[in-house]
């Protein structure tokens, strides 16, 4: 860093990758308060709009450690860079559809694989490559980006679709994530050393790392058959499986029309899902500062075994208007949202080394697996029942399990070199 800049060059990739994240959040907040427009006007179940909603989290999961070995290859810049545009294409394409399969294609395979190819990877990457201090602080600012896309987007799509249309709300996200694409191409790099300097907090001169020569898809799955027979792999995979099952698959998708179902508006109850991501970021930004200090395995079992006991209690807290009990619930809830992601992501890079972001990638896919499952069961819960009661019992139990299995992990002694060994410089 040049002694006359006051500021890191770290800091400004880390607000240009803020940005980006908040924009592709955007329309995944839409599956909420688009549910019933949907069903109004095209007739679709909710279990077949629900379906379309699983495929885009599934994609949106899988996708992530391809992306991750993506950005080992092309860099960061590029792969987010052309992530948005996809995203702007699958958000701009569904006004024209007027077949389900349709609502798949756009809904769930481009802005899945829009969105996957940065999303928690990419915060992830940003982190581990510009800093080395207070990284656990900045994967929870970057993943508390997503919740900020969801509270400044979730309240302006719900308004739209219903003032305006659906068609309508849909193009908005679409241009929204089309106007970030100069930021990532002006202001992101992919490694410190292209500008002259070191990550955060690195020591002087600390050596450039090594730009792989392989194929991403290789790297991707060799990384994973590595992980794949450690132990800490798949707890961390079950646990955010469940994590995903309860925030992305079940509340994310399934809170606005189950709200609704008791007489809530759903404006009102976009709203509320909308300070859920108020009260995330404070907690994900709370939990990225507790990770650099506290065991991170601790702090995730903490976090799961709160979420389940909410969960409990949440069919008994919903009602026409809004009452201080569920406010108690937003709040608590929001707090502990995606507070999970800078633990894990901890994790990840301690057991795992510089491959730490590549197998986060596929712990991520686990997540989103586990939400898409949700999204659509608890979908077909509904249309079966007529409630959403089952599904919220359900979610309580699995966070209990998230709990236990966060908790058996063991403490790495160092990375798993393996993982970071001929194929790269080790961590």
């Amino acid at each position: 860093m040049h002694p006359e800049t006051r500021l890191h060059r770290a800091w400004f990739v880390a607000a240009a990758a803020f940005i980006a994240l908040l924009a592709a959040a955007g329309f995944r907040a839409a599956p909420g308060v688009l549910i019933d427009p949907l069903h109004n006007e095209f007739g679709w179940s909710r279990a077949t709009i629900a379906s379309a909603v699983s495929v885009n989290l599934v994609l949106y999961g899988l996708f992530s450690p391809f992306a991750a070995a993506l950005m080992e290859r092309f860099g960061m810049r590029r792969v987010a860079s052309t992530a948005l545009c996809v995203v702007a294409i699958g958000a701009g394409g569904t006004v024209f559809m007027n077949a389900s399969w349709q609502l798949i294609l756009c809904w769930g395979v481009l802005v899945g694989v829009g969105t996957g190819s940065m999303a928690m990877s990419f915060a992830a990457t940003v982190a581990a490559r510009w800093f080395v201090r207070s990284r656990g602080v900045v994967t929870g600012v970057l993943t508390a980006a997503g919740a900020t896309g969801q509270l400044i987007f979730l309240p302006i799509v719900a308004n739209l679709a219903i003032d305006e249309g659906w068609r309508t709300a849909s193009l908005v996200i679409a241009i929204a994530a089309l106007a970030v694409v100069p930021v990532v191409l002006l202001v992101v790099r992919d490694h410190p050393s292209d500008v002259g300097t070191t990550a955060y907090g690195a020591e002087p001169g600390e050596a450039a790392p090594v730009t792989r020569a392989g194929g991403s898809a290789r790297r991707a799955l060799s990384v994973l058959g590595t992980a794949a027979r450690t132990r800490t792999f798949w707890l961390l995979a079950v646990g955010f499986a469940i994590c995903g099952a309860t925030t992305n698959g079940l509340v994310s998708t399934h809170f606005v029309p189950a709200a609704h179902d008791h007489g809530m508006p759903q404006t009102t109850a976009a709203g509320l899902l909308a300070l859920v991501g108020i009260f995330d970021v404070a907690g994900t930004i709370a939990s990225g500062w507790l990770t650099d200090r506290v065991d991170p395995r601790i702090l995730l079992g903490v976090y799961y075994a709160l979420r389940g006991v909410s969960l409990a209690l949440l069919p008994q807290l919903l009602s026409g208007s809004v009452e201080p009990s569920m406010w108690a619930f937003i709040v608590f809830y929001g707090l502990d949202w995606v507070a999970t992601v800078p633990p894990t992501v901890a994790l990840c890079v301690r057991q795992y080394g510089a491959a730490g972001p590549i197998v986060f990638g596929w712990v991520f896919a686990s997540h989103q697996l586990g939400a898409g499952l949700a999204a659509f069961g608890a979908g077909a819960i509904r249309d079966s029942s007529g409630s959403y009661a089952l599904a919220w019992y359900i979610a309580a139990g699995l966070a209990v399990l998230a709990s236990v299995a966060s908790l058996s992990i063991a403490k790495a002694a160092k990375p798993e070199p393996v993982l970071v060994g001929s194929s790269t410089t080790s961590a």
